[in-house]
């Protein structure tokens, strides 16, 4: 049993990597939630593997996520700001070592992948909305455009950032739009700007995050499923770079999700997809406590 569970977490490992691969031939961008939840899909978990811990996620997503800096110790992933990125020797390797006992002994132990290991193509079909003219000059570089086209959604939220950042502090208030958006922009960053000082490095983070599901009403939301009202938001703490939001709920079973910057465009559900199926939770009444965290898309709960 338990050189099985050996097994499927080398091949689970191995598939973060084959995934990363796949997005950088066809230079679609995955951010980490969603190369975990391929990664699962591929290499399911088992029933001891699937069981809900504390705050809702699998025993075995918590165990893959952290057996990722495995990866990132072999010069096979960076993780980054920007997201995740394989490198050209994470490619090889999904070559040189094709299975789960060679690839979890060259990670274990250290094993260079051989020079003369060639970086896997592109199956034929696999980007076939790119030319042929053009796909060798860009496959050298499509895994900085997956990191690129992640950079660049930040972008607006930064260059807004900044430029009121560079406003003094009499002129903030009187510049700051009715709903608050935008202020609640700068306090969020002004937290960020503090977490280094403190020795925690700052991530870029969205402008607003709501917890919107079918309670929302309970909170004082005109409806619920809606994250546009300022009582679905949650508050930021620069401190361990988590969102957080505790509410007293009566008790009941509840279902929600993360939804971004005060709509519908980017939110995650179970695991941490986009878009994915809700999160559930059971509550036995009282005070219950939401933390999200954006750098990993992970949702805890406790209550």
């Amino acid at each position: 049993m338990a050189k099985v569970t050996v097994e499927k977490s080398s091949l689970r490992l191995k598939s973060v990597l084959d995934v990363l691969t796949e997005s950088v031939w066809s230079g679609k961008a995955l951010n980490a939630g969603q190369v975990l939840a391929e990664a699962t899909a591929r290499v399911p978990f088992s029933t001891h593997e699937a069981e809900l811990l504390s705050g809702g996620i699998p025993r075995g997503h918590k165990a893959l996520t952290a057996a990722t800096a495995k990866l990132v110790k072999a010069g096979w992933l960076v993780k980054g700001r920007s997201g995740w990125t394989i490198t050209d020797d994470g490619m090889r390797a999904t070559v040189a070592f094709p299975d789960a006992d060679s690839f979890k002994e060259a990670l274990d132990g250290g094993t260079p992948v051989p020079a003369d290991t060639p970086i896997p193509s592109a199956p034929a079909g696999a980007v076939a909305e790119k030319s042929a003219a053009k796909a060798p000059a860009k496959r050298a570089s499509a895994g900085q455009k997956a990191a690129q086209l992640i950079e660049d959604a930040v972008k607006p939220v930064v260059k807004a950032v900044r430029s009121r950042k560079a406003k003094s502090a009499e002129e903030a208030p009187a510049e700051a739009p009715a709903n608050g958006t935008a202020a609640e922009s700068v306090a969020a960053t002004e937290q960020q700007d503090a977490a280094p000082a403190s020795g925690v490095e700052s991530f870029p983070q969205p402008e607003a995050v709501a917890v919107a599901g079918d309670f929302n009403t309970l909170l004082g939301a005109a409806e619920d499923w809606a994250p546009q009202y300022d009582e679905a938001q949650l508050s930021f703490d620069a401190l361990d770079q988590l969102w957080k939001k505790t509410a007293e709920l009566p008790a009941g079973f509840y279902t929600f999700k993360i939804a971004l910057n005060r709509s519908w465009d980017e939110n995650y559900g179970a695991f941490g997809i986009f878009d994915g199926a809700n999160h559930e939770v059971h509550h036995a009444g009282g005070p219950l406590t939401i933390r999200y965290d954006h750098r990993t898309r992970d949702i805890t709960i406790n209550s």
